[in-house]
């Protein structure tokens, strides 16, 4: 299913509304978190935790877009599932960088993307046609609709346009089990010898949107949830980036997401062993 086939769906119309929603709940989980912070419940592992405010964050966005969308349907990281009757599904993540929030470090965010059903776009079968990314410790906005570029506060941003692997900021990501992060090191320490550097933030939302804003050159994951990418991968689209999978015939997402400029993007897939991708 395509915007197209859905007359009745304004994409800039649901990008204000992620966009109001998602700063909203931003300043709620900053509140929450300035009245410290409950371990609710693990999920991976013992480290891949989720605290009381991911559980109160997502029973805000879902309550709310309920009242305003009632027709939507919603997937939720903490587990918020409606079934679509409108063809839009709603994908949450209450806190992107749950773990930097448990830390109080000032890299996490929420992030709420519209999507419909589009099995070629993405791994889970959804493309985002509208979605905004808050991080409420750094005041920032980043939103997007389908066809209408991507905006950080309301300006508009771009990928960066270094197309030099050698010179690359690149950011990752690591899993939270011990078995997916030692063979995720093991690809950076294959990878850093080839970049200007690797950054780890802690969020894939928020990565995603510093590379739309040109404050990372490229980003690289695996193992990826819809929610993590949702959002981010719309606005970092939006600003210019080209979005590859494992091969020609998977799709970005699980196993695996690279986000670059064209040319930057096709090297770095290159450099990761992954099979080849046209620029």
């Amino acid at each position: 299913m395509t915007a197209a086939a859905l007359p009745d769906v304004d994409p800039a119309a649901l990008a204000s509304l992620a966009s109001r929603l998602a700063h909203r709940v931003a300043a709620e989980i900053l509140e929450m978190r300035g009245r410290g912070v409950d371990v609710a419940a693990t999920k991976s592992s013992d480290v891949d935790v989720v605290t009381a405010a991911d559980q109160a964050a997502e029973r805000l966005l879902t309550d709310a877009l309920i009242a305003e969308r009632p027709e939507d349907g919603i997937l939720g990281e903490e587990g918020a599932g409606r079934e679509s009757r409108s063809g839009i599904t709603w994908v949450l993540d209450p806190i992107d960088g749950t773990v930097n929030y448990l830390y109080e470090l000032p890299a996490y965010a929420v992030s709420v993307a519209a999507t419909v059903a589009d099995p070629d776009a993405f791994a889970d079968g959804r493309r985002a046609i509208a979605g905004a990314v808050c991080n409420p410790r750094t005041d920032e906005l980043f939103e997007a609709y389908a066809g209408g570029g991507a905006r950080l506060n309301g300006s508009p941003i771009r990928v960066s346009e270094n197309p030099d692997l050698s010179r690359a900021l690149v950011a990752t990501g690591f899993g939270y089990t011990v078995e997916r992060r030692t063979e995720q090191a093991l690809v950076v320490a294959e990878l850093i010898p080839q970049v200007r550097d690797i950054r780890r933030i802690g969020s894939a939302a928020y990565d995603l949107c510093l590379l739309a804003a040109g404050r990372l050159d490229a980003y690289y994951e695996r193992g990826l949830q819809p929610w993590d990418y949702a959002a981010g991968a719309l606005i970092a689209r939006e600003a210019g980036a080209n979005l590859l999978g494992a091969d020609d015939r998977t799709p970005p997402g699980e196993p695996y997401l690279v986000a670059a400029n064209g040319v930057l993007a096709a090297r770095l897939h290159a450099a990761l062993g992954l099979s080849p991708a046209a620029a």
